[in-house]
């Protein structure tokens, strides 16, 4: 069954299946239709998320496991909720004691039966897997290892040891392993397995692979077979080395249930056509929804605010595509070298062995593979070694991109190179071997190197508006006109109208109601740059000027954060900006000094809870109340009632402030019984109800239609009809209309005469084809109406 709304629960050994069946009563009184589990199977003791699984087969004991997931089933199906749940396929815990697949592999090396679960070069490590688990180098941690028994140890960690190895002295121990344990820093360069993004500690799985794929999902498909389990989201589809031949088989084997793929779309790229999904998770939506709200003009004004506050070098924050392009190089040189170095070694085998591609010095052809793993525009090619190329996977790498790539080469001969790596990464130099295995693991390369150049990266650096700064976004161009969005709800009606739609989610790096309070000042540029500057001559000084203005935004934000809780809350979330941007700062470079300056610089400013620092983010933050209120309430209200189906992430029915995880993964509280609902609460208590009662208007065969606005202010409302039966309207950019003189006759035309009546607003009801929108907007700055 499609669902109609779902809300994501975010489990934990904190919020185990008991307390979600506790929440059950409250959330189907909400109106949702299914519960959108994390990660259920057995993971890392103690992992707060879940996506690092350690064992396939078992429920997570210490959520409860198999019989408290059957039991929160239970309940939830007799209050009318399904279950969805997030599963993990592309990766696992690179855990040696508790992922009991990697830990065969590791003892008996690569004639395991589990060897073929994982993508490792046994050549490239001499015939070993590299552990990058030391605090130092090898020699500096062996007083800190002993043998008991047949196992190594290491601090808390434990390695099995080879048959017939345990009595040899520890430096020849080392040697007689199938693995070498190495020190963290050589994971850069030297890891030989296939890795999620640039996390040594979730290592790949070949799901590709019938036999892997069968014994992975399993008990998955079990509880699908079963009844407990009603729907799919799968996690990271990009690392997978054929995603479309593991949805189609996915679909096959658990009887075509709803799927969403956690797909980050760029741009106006679609979502493959021949996928067996109902479309994407809904970062796709998210960026339309927010750039609804979001004045262009104002925006690019900020932006000059930015560079003349700021000062940021422009591929170091000034310029957005300058931005990406110097953190891709970044990445792809230092991160991701050891994956670049695999791709590198399986391009020179294909070229070796082929008598018509020899001569492409192995330099060459890693200077090929860099400069096209840059110039990638999306996530990656979708195609399959020796199978048709398709028009959209072919253009990602047009003719500019492929001339640029070979502009970096002196000879114009050995750019050849670039072509040998373009025709290998689509596909058309036939499949098997070595071919094949370029193919899927330059597009699984890909998709890391633009998660981490991007995401990761560029957000962080890139900050005019930083409420743009979103997966699935475009900072570059953070505004959307409302014909544009118009055009993708249309779209989504036609070709994926069960699709997931998301506003927060447990990635996001703002919730929707903090990005809502940064994006309203797209509309005073000037006063926000005047706050800056004001606060940089009264609060104490910033160690960059690129802090101090994305620190100012995050305040007025969070300025709903009560003030004892905000300096806890964003310091971390800050601290975390400065590292992922690697400026000034960084994870594996840490600069201490730069840290503390940068900490305390947060908690004593823009994050302050008494002083000046405070009174400059309540008083910068109070007359512009109003106009957050309303991009709230209009983003939920869009969010609720668009096409798709949308997906609620917990606490976000009420007003949500919410920073970057572990901000946003707290567990779950539900509100007292007592508790007064807010006006966000009521508005989607309604919509949700009127989701469910009328499944047929926003489901697979509703339809979508714009409604056209007439007057002066016209471009301020934005509202669509489903099926006939139902209108959304929302008040967009309320400040600039403020000050434009307010609606001044403005008439928004209604589906036909009859009577409508509001259900956000008890009592109110509209007949005839118009409407006057100040009427319409007395009470609040949207409506819910619904044909009597």
């Amino acid at each position: 069954m499609t669902p109609t709304a779902t809300y994501r629960l975010q489990l934990q050994p904190e919020f185990p299946f008991s307390a979600a069946e506790d929440a059950v009563p409250y959330l189907a009184a909400l109106g949702v239709s299914h519960l959108h589990l994390s990660p259920v199977l057995e993971a890392v003791p103690g992992s707060r998320h879940g996506y690092d699984v350690t064992d396939h087969g078992r429920v997570r004991a210490e959520l409860g496991g198999e019989d408290g997931l059957r039991r929160l089933a239970r309940t939830a199906r007799e209050h009318g909720l399904g279950l969805v749940l997030d599963i993990v396929p592309n990766h696992m815990a690179a855990d040696a004691r508790h992922n009991h697949a990697l830990r065969e592999v590791l003892r008996e090396g690569p004639e395991s039966r589990y060897a073929r679960w994982f993508d490792i070069d046994w050549a490239a490590g001499g015939g070993r897997v590299l552990l990058p688990v030391l605090a130092g180098r090898v020699g500096d941690e062996m007083a800190r290892m002993r043998v008991e028994g047949e196992v190594l140890r290491y601090g808390e960690q434990d390695f099995p040891l080879r048959a017939g190895t345990a009595h040899l002295d520890l430096p020849e121990l080392l040697d007689a392993q199938h693995y070498r344990l190495g020190w963290w820093r050589l994971a850069r360069t030297e890891l030989n397995y296939r890795r999620f993004f640039t996390i040594s500690d979730l290592i790949g799985v070949r799901v590709e692979d019938p036999e892997v794929f069968d014994a992975t999902h399993a008990k998955i498909l079990e509880l699908v077979r079963e009844g407990v389990v009603d729907g799919l989201r799968i996690d990271h589809p990009d690392g997978l080395a054929d995603p479309a031949g593991y949805l189609e088989r996915l679909s096959g084997a658990s009887g075509g249930v709803w799927t969403a793929v956690e797909k980050i779309l760029t741009g106006s790229e679609p979502l493959p056509a021949g996928w067996a999904v109902a479309g994407t998770t809904g970062y796709d939506a998210l960026y339309r929804i927010d750039g609804l709200f979001t004045d262009p003009e104002g925006a690019a004004e900020l932006l000059g605010h930015y560079r003349e506050s700021a000062s940021p070098e422009g591929d170091r924050g000034g310029y957005w595509t300058a931005t990406v392009r110097r953190a891709a190089y970044r990445v792809v040189t230092h991160e991701l070298a050891a994956e670049t170095e695999a791709l590198t070694r399986l391009a020179s085998r294909v070229c070796a062995e082929d008598p018509a591609l020899r001569d492409h010095a192995p330099w060459a052809l890693h200077t090929a593979v860099r400069e096209l793993l840059v110039r990638v525009p999306v996530y990656r090619p979708y195609v399959t070694a020796g199978g048709p190329c398709s028009e959209t996977a072919g253009a990602t790498f047009d003719a500019t991109a492929v001339s640029d790539a070979k502009a970096v080469f002196a000879v114009r001969e050995e750019a050849s190179a670039v072509d040998v790596v373009r025709d290998l990464a689509l596909g058309r130099l036939g499949g098997g071997g070595d071919r094949a295995a370029f193919c899927a693991r330059f597009a699984q390369t890909a998709s890391a190197l633009r998660a981490k150049a991007v995401e990761d990266t560029a957000y962080y650096r890139y900050t005019p508006l930083i409420s743009a700064n979103e997966v699935g976004g475009d900072p570059g161009h953070p505004a959307v006109e409302p014909a544009d969005f118009h055009a993708f709800c249309t779209r989504l009606a036609r070709d994926w109208p069960a699709t997931g739609t998301a506003l927060t989610t447990h990635d996001t790096k703002r919730s929707a109601d903090v990005r809502a309070g940064i994006a309203v000042l797209s509309q005073c540029p000037g006063r926000f740059a005047g706050l800056v500057a004001g606060a940089a001559r009264s609060a104490p000084a910033a160690p960059d000027p690129q802090l101090a203005w994305q620190a100012w935004q995050t305040a007025i934000g969070c300025a709903g954060i009560p003030a004892g809780e905000r300096a806890a809350r964003l310091e971390p979330a800050l601290l975390k900006a400065v590292r992922e941007s690697g400026l000034f700062t960084s994870w594996t470079e840490p600069d201490p000094v730069y840290e503390r300056l940068a900490s305390d610089y947060v908690a004593a400013g823009p994050a302050a809870d008494t002083g000046p620092g405070l009174a400059l983010v309540e008083e910068f933050a109070a007359p512009l109340a109003p106009h957050v209120r309303a991009q709230v309430l209009g983003a939920a209200l869009v969010h609720l009632t668009m096409p798709g189906v949308p997906d609620l992430y917990q606490g976000t029915e009420r007003v949500y402030p919410a920073l970057v995880d572990p901000d946003n993964r707290r567990p779950f509280r539900q509100p007292p019984p007592d508790a007064p609902a807010d006006e966000k609460a009521e508005l989607t208590a309604a919509a949700l109800r009127l989701r469910r009662e009328r499944p047929g208007v926003f489901g697979e065969s509703g339809t979508y239609a714009p409604l056209g606005a007439s007057g002066p202010a016209a471009a301020h409302c934005l509202a669509f009809c489903r099926s006939g039966r139902t209108v959304t309207a929302v008040t967009r950019l309320s400040l600039r209309l403020a000050e434009s003189g307010g609606w001044r006759g403005t008439r928004l035309a209604l589906p036909d005469d009859g009577v409508w009546r509001d259900l956000l607003a008890p009592g109110r009801e509209f007949s005839g084809g118009t409407v006057a929108v100040a009427e319409l907007f007395a009470e609040r700055p949207v409506a819910l109406l619904v044909r009597a």
